[in-house]
């Protein structure tokens, strides 16, 4: 049984199918349920989840505003996964531009630094999604910090 998180972010796409191979085939996310009549799919990657919905300007989607790509301008999703390198594979597969190519970042959490791996690359429709592997953690030091 999937256990819906509080906190999932459903995003307007122009092509379902389209999506879901960009999502599910790339980025290996597993389709939890999907209503193919409505257009609308639920994803999970190991408790990350999304959900797709194809944009039909005849029903009465939630819309604050025109779509024009890119989609989702000021936001990126970051998404935590065991490795990167196994998606950027499938990603070269199947000659996927990346937005940013991975690399090693820490970021100051108060008194420690917090590391990922992390790769950028936008959906079909203009999202920002961030794949980051877990580096671990360490102590805080202003000598830590690349000049």
């Amino acid at each position: 049984m999937l256990t819906r998180n509080k906190l999932v972010p459903e995003l307007l796409v122009t092509d379902l199918t389209r999506s879901l191979n960009f999502w599910v085939g790339s980025l290996g996310f597993d389709v939890a349920y999907e209503r193919l009549e409505d257009g609308f799919a639920y994803l999970d990657l190991n408790g990350a989840q999304v959900m797709l919905e194809q944009f039909d300007p005849r029903s009465n989607q939630w819309l604050t505003g025109s779509l024009s790509p890119p989609f989702g301008r000021g936001i990126n999703l970051q998404i935590d996964v065991g490795a990167v390198s196994p998606i950027i594979k499938r990603l070269e597969a199947a000659s996927y531009p990346l937005f940013q190519a991975s690399k090693d970042t820490w970021y100051r959490a108060d008194r420690l630094e917090i590391g990922q791996r992390e790769l950028l690359v936008q959906d079909p429709d203009g999202y920002l999604v961030r794949l980051i592997e877990p580096l671990g953690e360490r102590i805080y030091s202003p000598s830590n910090q690349v000049i």
